[in-house]
């Protein structure tokens, strides 16, 4: 059976006329026609331990709603079958042993060395979702190994123990903290088909842990709210100001405390990252309700 047709084949199609077009004279539609009330519909939130429950073909069609198609096809990645032209099935889905936790990567090679697409989520005990870790590369930039400590093991998305030397170089290259490569500049897009996936299962809102002050920023601006954190936000906010406490430690003693780090999201959260706050960046928890924008601005005016 074939699944696609050149444009010279369509053209030539009979296509059905709109029954629209041939309503009766009392405006009736035909008989023929029928109506699904969706109405009576459950709209009972479903969980990611129910997701992993179903037969594989309605998991991958689900997870598929989360790929931009032109992306895909970018890398002749099939955005309908998911594989390429040698074969290679590009999404995997990695499951907890209880079913309630999953990692989405999306390789346009067996052999590449990192995911176009990484994301993990998870259920929490509000029965929302927890989207842990979204990422997209920009697999032909540059790689920097912020994410290996000097020893070239894991450092588990640079929380654990830093790699200076390649900090240093990603910071020069234009990267914010925790990307080993430049980004597609697609997060709005990416979060768009969260949306979506977030409502098919009937979750009226889905929730994140930014791991850094820049991707707090980024969710603030595609629309989230704080759940937790935002005194924060505003306290870095001041804190960055002239004459600030924060703005009196850019003293140039590391490459990551410079002057002028003050005035942009990306060298803010270097800063941070480099420990300027005196504790740890966390306790900042953020939601997104699904079709509503929040409208939180805790940097206005501050470019990337």
């Amino acid at each position: 059976m074939r699944f696609s047709w050149s444009l010279e084949e369509l053209a030539q199609w009979r296509w059905p006329h709109n029954w629209l077009s041939n309503r009766r004279a009392d405006n009736r539609p035909p008989q023929n026609i029928s109506a699904i009330d969706f109405s009576n519909e459950s709209v009972r939130a479903v969980s990611l331990h129910e997701v992993h429950q179903w037969e594989q073909r309605w998991q991958r069609l689900l997870f598929r709603t989360l790929l931009p198609p032109h992306i895909l096809t970018a890398l002749e990645i099939n955005p309908l079958t998911l594989c390429t032209p040698m074969g290679h099935h590009a999404l995997k889905v990695f499951w907890s042993t209880e079913g309630n936790a999953c990692r989405l990567v999306v390789r346009h090679r067996p052999d590449a060395k990192d995911p176009l697409i990484e994301m993990e989520m998870n259920d929490t005990p509000f029965n929302y979702i927890l989207v842990a870790w979204l990422n997209i590369n920009d697999l032909s930039a540059s790689r920097f190994d912020v994410d290996k400590g000097p020893d070239g093991k894991p450092n588990w998305h640079g929380s654990g123990q830093r790699n200076i030397p390649a900090e240093i170089a990603a910071l020069k290259a234009g990267l914010a903290p925790g990307q080993v490569r430049r980004g597609l500049r697609l997060l709005g897009r990416l979060l768009s088909r969260l949306e979506t996936f977030m409502t098919v299962l009937n979750q009226e809102a889905f929730v994140a842990e930014p791991l850094t002050y820049h991707n707090a920023i980024l969710l603030e601006r595609a629309g989230f709210a704080y759940v937790q954190g935002r005194q924060k936000m505003g306290r870095i906010q001041a804190g960055f100001q002239p004459g600030g406490d924060l703005y009196e430690r850019l003293d140039g003693s590391t490459p990551f405390r410079r002057r002028e780090m003050a005035h942009s999201i990306r060298g803010r959260s270097w800063a941070i990252h480099d420990g300027i706050l005196g504790t740890p960046w966390d306790g900042v928890k953020m939601v997104k309700r699904v079709g509503q924008q929040a409208g939180e601005n805790s940097a206005p005016d501050v470019p990337w």
